[in-house]
């Protein structure tokens, strides 16, 4: 059943994006506060979900967001797709979000190493083609990528290329008409970040410039 989307957010974007780096130290430094989740948790979130951030990421398996954040159950509203790309699907899921859950923050989550973002660039430099599926994933990432300088070392070029495809995904939310509308309402604060695997961390993105 959905939830009334008439309710004021119960956290600004600004604690939202405050409570999320905090986690993020908390989980680097090794005092995760949700090593275990106890059933009366559990049964009374069973009544309703009141997350205080949603956040579009990557499917990869080494990308937990409520570990990343360290965040209990309920408390981030997670969209993953390989690439973190932007379909009609994951657009009516962020529409959701905002909508009915009230999540005044949303954020575009990469990370080093991507598998997508690196199909993306070999279709793109060296006109690699995949299967049927994935490539049309792939496809979505590739307008992202144009302008990249691809005779930048591999590793440097994956980088620059995960952070391009970040941004692009987070215009391709800003210039739907449900993100025009936010903003016009002062309701939507849009954040870009992407997470080191290896490390631990995420770094946010300088924001967009205004169009």
């Amino acid at each position: 059943m959905a939830q009334p989307h008439d309710r004021k957010p119960s956290v600004s974007a600004a604690e939202a994006l405050r409570r999320l780096q905090d986690g993020n130290r908390r989980f680097l430094d090794g005092r995760a506060r949700f090593p275990t989740i106890q059933k009366e948790i559990l049964a009374d979130l069973a009544k309703g979900q009141q997350p205080y951030a949603t956040i579009l990421c990557c499917s990869d398996s080494r990308v937990p967001p409520e570990l990343i954040f360290d965040a209990g159950f309920g408390e981030l509203f997670i969209v993953r797709v390989a690439g973190n790309v932007l379909s009609q699907e994951i657009a009516g899921s962020l529409q959701y979000a905002g909508t009915h859950l009230n999540t005044e923050l949303f954020v575009v989550m990469g990370h080093d190493g991507c598998g997508a973002v690196q199909a993306a660039l070999d279709t793109l430099l060296h006109d690699t083609r995949h299967r049927s599926r994935i490539q049309t994933l792939v496809d979505g990432i590739i307008p992202g990528l144009t302008g990249l300088d691809g005779r930048l070392p591999p590793r440097e070029l994956l980088l620059r290329a995960v952070e391009a495809n970040v941004r692009h995904t987070m215009r391709q939310i800003l210039e739907s008409p449900e993100g025009r509308a936010r903003q016009a309402e002062g309701r939507i604060r849009l954040a870009g970040a992407v997470y080191a695997i290896e490390t631990g961390q995420v770094c946010f993105l300088p924001d967009l410039p205004e169009a």
